[in-house]
């Protein structure tokens, strides 16, 4: 069944928005902000600090407050681990399952060790690395020190995997493994072998680096958020990449023209009045995907609660009344909420153990009718994953990779009120809607001046420095804004007043 896939990327002053649609709908949402910047893909070259003999795992100082966790299996088998978050499932030949049975690798405290980040921090855990360092190119894996050959587990058609393999096997240099990704499919060996030369190129460099730092440094910054997306999921069947920024847009077109210039004409600038992501309808996605309460159609309902450990889905029929069979309703509504609740999933990076409370059902023949369900909708999903058979209880227990904080936890900040148990918009999302409203009212009004009162700690953060974000959104929009705080306000909260009308206009230009 075909599938229209888009790229959609808003750029504002405080952080850079990557949605990937599928049919019109947002599956899923990487955000970045310079201050906290990705990590996954990062080379260190550390030092161990502490071996962990009763836990299996070392703990390698790279230079930041916490130290990166490598546990034993981790020591040289990281290639699947980095790529599984954003790229796809490796098959790779004669390479050791991560459940095989390891020796304990010979780390000692003090000992030199080069690393890479395959799992961002979360919480109180410090990243999670390896010491198997992969570097991605466009087509291609380059996996130093190793011997391996690898293709993509998304590249289903036999002959084609056979064909890759064969070419991989041409072109290895020695010393190094490689892995064929999913854009490589039906490639020429041309393509891989520059796609090749450009890796090894980067490895000289970080090699080179690596000589020449003391330890704990970093060696290698992977690339940003929206270069790494481009290269990881812009493919053939990506119909449309659509971005709001001139300098992004010209940016991505350089990088398309060297690696597949047959896709430089779906790459596209956002050129209507308004945000991008209202005239796409991706703000009103986001809204309502990041409630606690999400419906799915004829009046049923997911409630979604998450935890840094553990994420529980309850799937609630609400006012769906259906047939008289109460089994083929329950059957209906859980088909449905499986959906759902796999595109909520991916969309906000749910991550660590996932239990789902569906609603009974009686007969197994249905059960698996829903584990079937699930299975095909997570099959789009590019992290790993794994699905235990419904219950007795009507409980679904499964695990999804985690290489990164959800959205939960990417979109809002600790509240100081509470001390966390609570949550609050992050400032630099509280900015952004902000910005969003102003681009609103400037494209629907057409006039020049706005009186804006915010939350102190807003106001502080948007005035702050010589470029400051207030400046950026005034000269962006060609129009002045003059700031006023006001603490009765919530962090999240702002009041908009026309001068040319002398009103409150807030409501009027909501999403």
């Amino acid at each position: 069944m075909f599938v229209k896939k888009e790229l959609i990327i808003n750029s504002t002053t405080t952080e850079a928005r990557i949605a990937l649609l599928e049919d019109g709908q947002l599956v899923e949402l990487f955000v970045e902000r310079p201050e906290t910047e990705r990590n996954i893909g990062d080379i260190y070259k550390g030092v161990v600090h502490r071996v962990a003999a009763g836990m299996k795992a070392a703990f390698i100082n790279i230079g930041w407050p916490m130290d990166g966790f490598i546990h034993f299996s981790d020591v040289g088998t990281g290639a699947s681990e980095l790529l599984g978050g954003v790229d796809e499932h490796i098959q790779v030949e004669g390479k050791r399952s991560r459940t095989a049975h390891y020796k304990r690798p010979n780390l000692k405290v003090g000992q030199e060790i080069l690393v890479q980040i395959v799992k961002e921090p979360l919480g109180k855990k410090g990243p999670r690395v390896t010491s198997e360092i992969s570097l991605p190119g466009r087509f291609l894996v380059l996996v130093p020190g190793a011997s391996h050959i690898g293709v993509s587990r998304r590249i289903e058609n036999f002959k084609e995997k056979k064909r890759l393999k064969a070419i991989l096997q041409k072109i290895q240099p020695e010393g190094f493994g490689l892995i064929g990704r999913t854009v490589a499919e039906k490639r020429t060996e041309e393509d891989l072998t520059k796609d090749l030369k450009r890796i090894q190129r980067l490895w000289n460099m970080v090699s080179t680096r690596v000589s020449k730092t003391s330890a704990p440094a970093r060696v290698h910054k992977e690339q940003p958020l929206t270069s790494s997306v481009i290269r990881d999921l812009f493919a053939a069947d990506i119909e449309r990449v659509l971005v709001d920024s001139k300098t992004l847009y010209r940016e991505i077109r350089t990088y398309v023209r060297s690696v597949a210039p047959g896709l430089l004409e779906r790459i596209q600038l956002h050129k209507e009045h308004g945000p991008i992501f209202d005239v796409t309808n991706v703000e009103g996605e986001i809204e309502k995907g990041l409630a606690r309460k999400v419906w799915f159609g004829s009046g049923s309902y997911l409630i979604i609660e998450q935890t840094e450990a553990v994420v529980t889905i309850d799937v609630n029929s609400g006012r769906f009344r259906g047939k008289k069979d109460q089994e083929e309703n329950n059957l209906k509504v859980n088909l449905l909420a499986a959906r759902e609740l796999c595109r909520q999933i991916r969309f906000r990076d749910l991550g660590g153990i996932l239990i789902v409370d569906f609603i009974d059902m009686s007969q197994d023949k249905n059960q698996k009718r829903v584990l079937d369900e699930m299975r095909k909708e997570l099959r789009k999903d590019r992290a790993k994953w794994d699905m235990a058979p419904i219950s007795r209880f009507g409980i679904m227990e499964l695990t999804r990779q985690r290489t990164k904080p959800s959205l939960v936890f990417t979109f809002n900040e600790p509240c100081p009120m509470c001390d966390g148990s609570g949550m609050v918009v992050s400032k630099e999302t509280a900015v952004t809607q902000l910005e969003n409203w102003v681009r609103r009212f400037k494209s629907r009004s057409g006039e020049l001046g706005l009186t804006v009162r915010a939350h102190p700690e807003i106001v502080e953060f948007i005035t702050k420095g010589l470029k400051s974000h207030i400046r950026q959104i005034m000269w962006a929009n060609l129009m002045y804004i003059k700031l006023e705080s006001d603490d009765s306000l919530k962090l999240e909260d702002f009041r908009c007043y026309s001068w040319k009308r002398g009103e409150d206009v807030t409501a009027e230009f909501r999403t």
